[in-house]
């Protein structure tokens, strides 16, 4: 853990370094251009009973509309995919549950990444093949961690040990009520990935990979047909590299903002005009001359 820890202050240390105007804000503050919106049982981009808002500078996804959830799990898809990068954005939980979410799903929200995209996904597909970064409000009753660990269709190794739970718990602290809490995704391809709540890095692993070989994950129970299963399970054991960033309605309201990220993977020659020192992996043919 010290080892961890010496590495991931040099790290820190190194994108403090990068310019504010390196960082992409995936958000405007005005409107979802740039997103895509797939709910399950709708068309892409069917922002069913207006799910997905903006107000105040902020992602809202809010619930008035509903009656009942009916099983809506809907996610909203940033349109670049990336593979090496670190994700920031503050969120909180608002409000009550909709009636008809199921239990496990109060002020539980999440943060895919190396997803599928929302054209990809099948009608009725509730969720993508991806990796969650979880997010759990605190209930006032005890501990409940936020920033764990949850794997659709995929699976990732811990000390070089084969995690094939659904979801795996973060140490984080508890955080209840309505408070904005904030949160950063270090990512690097498929060889580590590091979640960090407030400052403290509170879950990492390594190894991710496609293809959940248990039975943790009932793909059928999620809308995914006999045709995307066979798909998914004839890719199992291949390297999960890369993907696109999603942000998830499970039932409950749940706000964000302050949406960036910087990109880790470019250019690293030092002659190119666009050499930064804090990438990590290369793309040389982006370099310019």
């Amino acid at each position: 853990m010290k080892t961890l820890s010496i590495f991931l202050l040099s790290i820190s240390f190194a994108f403090s370094q990068a310019p504010k105007k390196d960082w992409i804000k995936l958000f405007n503050n005005k409107n979802l251009d740039g997103w895509d919106i797939k709910i399950a049982g709708q068309d892409v981009n069917d922002n069913y009973k207006n799910t997905f808002r903006v107000e105040n500078k902020m992602i809202r996804v809010v619930y008035d509309d509903y009656k009942t959830f009916d099983n809506k799990y809907g996610h909203l898809y940033y349109h670049t995919p990336y593979s090496y990068f670190i994700l920031d954005y503050d969120y909180r939980f608002t409000g009550n549950q909709t009636p008809g979410g199921a239990s496990w799903n109060v002020r539980n929200s999440g943060v895919m990444f190396h997803s599928q995209s929302a054209q990809s996904l099948s009608y009725n597909q509730g969720f993508p093949v991806s990796l969650e970064m979880q997010l759990l409000g605190g209930l006032g009753n005890g501990v409940r961690h936020t920033a764990n660990l949850c794997t659709p269709g995929t699976y990732v190794f811990m000390n070089e040990k084969q995690r094939m739970e659904h979801c795996i718990d973060s140490d984080s602290k508890t955080y209840d009520g309505d408070q904005w809490i904030k949160a950063r995704l270090i990512v690097y391809g498929d060889s580590m990935v590091h979640q960090i709540i407030e400052g403290d890095t509170v879950l990492s692993y390594q190894n991710s990979k496609i293809g959940e070989i248990g039975k943790s994950f009932d793909f059928k129970s999620v809308g995914f047909t006999d045709e995307d299963v066979k798909y998914w399970m004839g890719r199992t054991g291949e390297a999960l590299k890369e993907g696109y960033i999603s942000l998830q309605a499970e039932s409950h309201p749940i706000d964000f903002k302050n949406i960036k990220l910087l990109n880790l993977k470019g250019c690293m020659d030092p002659k190119a005009k666009n050499y930064k020192d804090y990438y990590v992996a290369p793309d040389n043919q982006s370099c310019k001359y």
